[in-house]
């Protein structure tokens, strides 16, 4: 509920182009994209190394999750 929360929450919202996949699967975010856009967009480094990870591996199981039901 910080302003760098919020501003890191900004930032995935905007990640959706930056998908590593593999056919079948979903693997996780090019972090090095997501980084230099969170830097253009001012969200502070240490926010971005801590809360991206976390919320990447929530996503990723959710995204495999949905492509594995037989309507995904």
């Amino acid at each position: 509920m910080t302003h760098e929360g919020w501003q890191v929450w900004d930032l995935v919202g905007r990640l959706g182009g930056q998908l590593r996949v593999l056919p079948g699967a979903v693997i996780g975010w090019d972090m090095s994209a997501a980084l230099a856009l969170g830097d253009a967009l001012g969200v502070p480094p240490l926010a971005m190394a801590e809360l991206l990870p976390v919320i990447e591996a929530v996503m990723v199981a959710k995204l495999n999750e949905q492509m594995e039901r037989p309507n995904g």
